[in-house]
């Protein structure tokens, strides 16, 4: 399979691990994102010790790894789940085209903390997708408050989900320099991700959820843990080998465009034509981040 089309199938696995994550509402969200890391850990158990006895063990290694989990693991996860779980405050497509706002705080944290330059047209282009969103989330622009400070929870949480990813990447970008090889990366994030959100359950009163997963759910989780952590990125990776990063990023967009396209046919939810052209101009947007970037 050639490289951009690998990037395509990881960028449908995110959109459909969507539904599968949606299904799950009736556990809290921070248990779910223990057990799918968990299970992710299970699935690497067998390469941890070869892998990690190649990397030497700093202070400062660790502290990154920790941190990493902490943004990209846990927060980002939970950010994500919560959002996809306001099914009643906004549509599943919203969540996902909110999110593809990742690379603008990838951008900002890269240049606060390793002291890449922003430029104008970077700004430009920020504040037109930070626009985009706000009209994405609200029909014609509009703010019911009959239901809107739900939707703006709700928006809120996918909005924290694309600022802790993207600080994410910038922290990964970090603790890749540090190490021999990225799987090892891939094993320190998700095993420091299981012991934050194992201590995260009980810090938010959610431990009797532990023992009330049926059989569905534990495949559910499963599947979650593969498509969106081990599988997809695998998928994402070989495929960037052999794409041009100005070409990925027009391809990851595959993630909001199925979303809207699961919205109709899964849902039965159309959004206004506001929000369609709405989105139309977030996607530009963030395409053109994505070459201001590649430029850098």
């Amino acid at each position: 399979m050639s490289g951009p089309l690998l990037i395509v199938f990881a960028a449908s696995l995110w959109a459909l691990d969507g539904i599968i994550r949606r299904g799950l509402y009736h556990l809290p969200p921070v248990t779910i994102v223990f057990f799918e890391h968990l299970l992710g850990s299970l699935i690497l158990l067998p390469i941890v010790v070869q892998k990690l006895k190649q990397e030497k063990f700093t202070s400062k290694l660790l502290l990154t790894s920790l941190v990493v989990a902490l943004f990209g693991g846990l927060l980002g996860t939970l950010f994500i789940t919560t959002a996809l779980m306001k099914i009643n405050y906004i549509s599943f497509s919203v969540v996902f085209l909110i999110q593809k706002i990742q690379p603008l705080f990838a951008i900002i944290s890269a240049s606060l903390i390793l002291k890449e330059k922003i430029s104008k047209k970077y700004l430009q282009w920020a504040t037109i997708a930070i626009v985009a969103v706000f009209f994405v989330t609200f029909k014609n622009g509009q703010v019911n408050f009959g239901t809107g400070g739900a939707t703006i929870t709700a928006a809120l949480y996918a909005f924290g989900a694309a600022a802790c990813w993207g600080f994410g990447t910038t922290l990964s970008k970090l603790l890749l320099n540090q190490l021999k090889n990225s799987v090892s990366a891939t094993i320190l994030r998700f095993y420091f991700a299981t012991i934050l959100a194992f201590g995260a359950v009980f810090l938010l009163g959610s431990q009797a959820s532990l023992d009330v997963l049926t059989t569905k759910d534990y495949l559910s989780l499963l599947y979650i843990s593969l498509s969106t952590g081990l599988l997809a990125m695998i998928i994402y990776y070989k495929g960037l080998q052999k794409t041009q990063a100005k070409v990925a990023t027009i391809l990851e967009l595959t993630l909001p465009l199925l979303a809207i396209v699961i919205d109709m046919v899964v849902y039965k939810n159309f959004l206004a034509t506001s929000q369609y052209l709405a989105a139309t101009v977030l996607m530009f947007a963030m395409y053109q981040v994505g070459k201001i970037s590649n430029k850098d």
